[in-house]
């Protein structure tokens, strides 16, 4: 059954091939015999009872410096199309939210992954307050009493921006160090949106976790250890992907999670674990699925898109 899909993503001339997700999903979708088409968050609009968008049809292939092909530019009503990838990269600010609120407007005939309602509603560091007995000790606040309290507590905290994303912003401040203050001054500066804490967890030293879930469902994962003298795992950051498989207390995690993604429409998820701990919940553009299908040989791509196609036949 070929389907007409439109990809809502950031820029596709800067994105890395052997790495991006999204990518790998428009590669597995065309092989599959569907229609792509291509924009960028800006161009979404509402227009007097419809959602538009301004974009290109697209074709990709796996050749660096020439991975995509665009035919002409044409506006389209998303109401038209069978399915609507939601897959830029936060920072997930009110332009990013506007863009769940119009999609939700043509959901489910036209359904959009993941669902926009659920994503608005449960954003990578948020969802996880869920599930307290996973996560390690947690707080989300502004004031800075409130986070030099929970610091004295705990002694040694990350602290980062509660929507941030790749890493950016993520600091450790162990029981020596002085620069809370001055790190507040500076995040509330910049922004009026809260800040999160975690109790620091050691062994992220071996590395966090990146598990992917289809359909609530674990599929596998890889293992992303930071650089020597960093605290950050993510790729973004200079983390190094390895081959990892799942413990007992993985699929612990993905069994209490996993019904509550599926039943919120979150169809392609990727969960941090460092150690026994859950830290963050990814909805809103996940990656991980290559350095998977290198590592394992497991097309998640492939399993995506069959869930897809499932829902779309009325099978699921």
């Amino acid at each position: 059954m070929a389907l007409k899909i439109a990809i809502q993503m950031d820029p596709i001339g800067a994105i890395n091939i052997d790495a991006d997700s999204t990518f790998r999903l428009a590669e597995e979708a065309q092989a599959r015999g569907h229609r792509l088409f291509y924009y960028t968050p800006d161009r979404l609009a509402y227009r007097e009872g419809r959602v538009l968008a301004r974009g290109w049809p697209l074709t990709v292939q796996r050749v660096k410096g020439a991975h995509f092909t665009l035919g002409d530019e044409v506006e389209v009503d998303l109401a038209d199309w069978d399915v609507v990838w939601l897959r830029q990269d936060p920072p997930f600010d009110m332009g990013y939210i506007t863009t769940t609120h119009l999609l939700e407007r043509i959901h489910p005939q036209t359904l959009v992954v993941n669902d926009p309602f659920w994503v608005r509603n449960s954003p990578e560091k948020l969802l996880v307050l869920n599930f307290p007995d996973l996560t390690p000790p947690t707080l989300i606040a502004r004031d800075l009493g409130t986070i030099r309290d929970f610091k004295q507590t705990h002694g040694d905290i990350i602290l980062k921006p509660l929507y941030g994303n790749g890493g950016a912003g993520v600091f450790r401040l162990d029981p020596a160090d002085r620069n809370l203050s001055a790190l507040h001054e500076l995040f509330t500066s910049l922004s009026r949106e809260p800040l999160i804490a975690q109790k620091f967890i050691p062994d992220v030293a071996k590395g966090d976790k990146r598990i992917i879930l289809v359909n609530g469902a674990p599929v596998g994962a890889i293992n992303r250890v930071p650089a020597v003298g960093e605290t950050r795992s993510n790729m973004h950051a200079g983390g190094r992907p390895e081959k990892i498989g799942l413990t007992n207390r993985d699929r612990e995690i993905c069994a209490a999670i996993g019904p509550v993604l599926r039943d919120k429409g979150q169809v392609f998820v990727g969960i941090d674990v460092i150690g026994d701990w859950l830290t963050e919940i990814n909805v809103t553009s996940p990656t991980g699925i290559q350095e998977l299908e290198r590592f394992d040989g497991i097309n998640v791509a492939a399993m995506i898109w069959q869930v897809i196609e499932d829902k779309r036949a009325g099978r699921g």
